[in-house]
């Protein structure tokens, strides 16, 4: 009997991956891909079930019924999809998908980092995939550009890179983005945070306030600032702006814009801060960056402080202050002359509100603070906290225990939420009120 992939997931036998790459190889010999792109996906899988059928049946090797599945299956996959990756792509309990050489696979479920039985043939075989994936958004890897950032169809964010500069073998990392983006209801549920700062959040968005949303690296900014877009009313025009597209707008009004590396040639690049300083012609009612991290800080900053309210962009960042200095530092790196007071009033008067996430030690991720930017007060901006998480220890299962509360402070901008018929609940503020975690 053919040594093939056993139902536990195990490593497959060399006969079966010969048999598989066999297979493969003669699909793509006999398949006329032009016509397979006009056909449906259902008749295109019906069909080359049929085909992978027909070639097994001229093989001289002994197959069961679950090992004849379990090979078309896999050549499905590899010829119209990501190969090994598939099942873990469609897998909904998956975040993230870690690929560390051919031979390695990690995926993160519920914040955990777990090891998988996934393997690639060899190093090849994994750069065939990465090449397939960023082909697909017109960018390409190669030795000469080994490191590109790219998309799945369904938004889900790539990074590869490859040798030389993966001295172990091609690596790759998925971002996946669920089918169904999540809710402020979602986050509420999960006890990411309090009903009453979802409802803060909402009316900030309504009331055309700049929002920052700080937070180190898989924390979740990204699907914050999705939930934060889903307020805006829809009788609006949006302009998004990012490395790459990862947004998913539900309006209909939605213009995306994505940055573009150099060619071959090292000409061509589109960076963010062109891409920003354009949307300002496209007379935007919002401006949406997906992350600063260079010169288009500044150019955000512009629009925020030139009529633009209600923009929204994330940054890298640890804390609501650590945010405020990483502008800061991103601002006097494009060559803005400006002395550190003025360049700090202009960050003040651009920005209204910092929300800070983390992402805690048992995975899980929270709101950990809310803050308006008041204004200047000497040299600094001064900040008054609205919401806070506090992490009071961990239950017997290691994970974070803690409270939200508000701090009583109500903000200055609840002035401007009011003379635009925007109400919000009279208790909202109120720091009697903790929610335990």
């Amino acid at each position: 009997m053919l040594s093939t992939r056993p139902m536990n997931g195990a490593e497959p036998g060399t006969d079966y991956q010969e048999l598989r790459d066999r297979l493969h190889q003669r699909v793509i010999d006999l398949l006329d891909m032009n016509a397979i792109g006009k056909m449906s996906q259902e008749v295109v899988n019906d069909q080359l079930s049929k085909l992978i059928d027909q070639l097994l049946q001229q093989e001289s090797v002994p197959l069961n019924q679950r090992e004849r599945d379990q090979i078309t299956q896999d050549v499905l996959h590899e010829v119209l999809g990501l190969g090994p990756l598939e099942p873990l792509l469609s897998d909904s309990t998956v975040n993230d998908i870690l690929v560390n050489g051919h031979n390695q696979v990690f995926v993160e479920r519920f914040g955990r980092l777990e090891l998988t039985p996934v393997r690639f043939k060899d190093d090849a075989h994994l750069k065939k995939i990465i090449e397939k994936i960023v082909s697909r958004v017109g960018r390409r890897i190669d030795e000469s550009v080994p490191m590109v950032d790219a998309r799945l169809a369904d938004g889900s964010r790539v990074n590869a890179i490859i040798p030389p500069l993966a001295i172990d073998g091609p690596s790759l990392s998925i971002r996946k983005f669920s089918k169904d983006p999540l809710q402020l209801h979602h986050l509420v549920e999960k006890r990411s945070l309090t009903p009453e700062i979802g409802d803060l959040m909402k009316a900030i968005v309504q009331a055309r306030l700049n929002v920052l949303i700080s937070g180190g690296t898989g924390t979740g900014k990204t699907t914050m600032l999705n939930i934060l877009s889903g307020f805006i009313p829809n009788n609006e025009r949006i302009v998004t702006v990012e490395d790459a597209a990862e947004l998913q707008l539900r309006q209909e009004h939605v213009v995306r814009l994505e940055t573009r590396p150099a060619n071959i040639e090292g000409k061509g690049e589109i960076a963010q801060r062109e891409l920003v300083k354009n949307a300002l012609r496209m007379r935007p009612d919002r401006i949406i960056v997906g992350e600063v991290r260079g010169a288009e800080s500044l150019d955000m900053l512009q629009a925020m402080n030139t009529g633009h309210d209600g923009s929204l962009t994330t940054v890298h960042a640890n804390s609501c202050r650590d945010a405020l200095t990483r502008i800061e530092t991103l601002v006097s790196m494009t060559g803005f002359n400006l002395a550190p007071k003025s360049m700090r009033h202009y960050i003040s008067s651009a920005l209204d509100v910092i929300i800070q996430i983390a992402r805690l030690s048992d995975g899980t991720r929270k709101v950990i603070s809310v803050q308006e930017v008041v204004g200047m007060e000497g040299d600094l901006i001064t900040l008054q906290e609205l919401f806070v998480f506090q992490q009071t220890g961990l239950d017997e299962h290691r994970m974070v225990k803690g409270r939200f509360n508000a701090t009583g402070v109500r903000p200055k901008f609840a002035e401007r939420m009011a003379a635009k018929g925007i109400a919000l609940p009279v208790n909202v503020f109120d720091p009697t009120k903790v929610y335990e975690c």
